[in-house]
C-alpha cells in the first residue's frame, strides 16, 4: 500500500502526463490564444483574424462539411510545398492538421515578432486553395 505522499505524487505525475498527451494531439506546447475557426461550404469563418507580436495560438479547426478539409498555416514556402505535394493526411504537428468530415480538431503556431506580417491558413487538398479555401492572420 502507498502512502499518502507517494499516492500525491504518483496522481501528480498521471495528471501531468495526461496534459501533455493532450497537447501533443493540437500540435504543441501550451497556447497564448484560441482561435475558432468554422469550415463550411469549403470556407474558412473567420478568414482573417489578427495576433499580438510573438502570440503561439492554438487553433480550433470544426469542420461542418461532409467532406475532409486540412489546416496548414505558414510562409508563403509552406503554401507552396503544399499545394504541389501529394500529403493527403496530415499528423499532427504545429501549423498542420487534417480535419475529417464533421469533426473538430487542434494545432498551434507561434507567430513572429514583424508587426504587419501577414500569414496565411488555408486547405491544400485537389483544388481547395484554387477555389478560395484559405484565410490570413495579420501581427498587430
Amino acid at each position: 500500500m502507498m502512502s499518502g505522499r507517494r499516492t500525491r505524487l504518483a496522481a501528480a505525475v498521471l495528471v501531468g502526463l495526461a496534459g501533455t498527451v493532450g497537447l501533443a494531439g493540437c500540435g504543441g506546447p501550451g497556447a497564448d490564444r484560441t482561435v475558432e475557426l468554422t469550415v463550411h461550404f469549403s470556407r474558412f469563418s473567420p478568414d482573417h483574424f489578427d495576433v499580438a507580436p510573438g502570440t503561439t495560438v492554438k487553433l480550433v479547426v470544426h469542420n461542418l462539411d461532409p467532406i475532409g478539409h486540412e489546416l496548414i498555416i505558414g510562409d508563403a514556402g509552406v503554401h507552396e510545398r503544399h499545394e504541389k505535394g501529394t500529403e493527403a493526411y496530415h499528423p499532427p504537428r504545429p501549423g498542420e492538421v487534417s480535419i475529417p468530415a464533421g469533426t473538430t480538431r487542434a494545432t498551434t503556431f507561434t507567430f513572429g515578432n514583424t508587426v504587419g506580417e501577414r500569414v496565411e491558413f488555408g486547405c491544400h487538398l485537389p483544388g481547395h486553395w484554387a477555389y478560395g479555401m484559405r484565410g490570413v492572420a495579420t501581427v498587430a
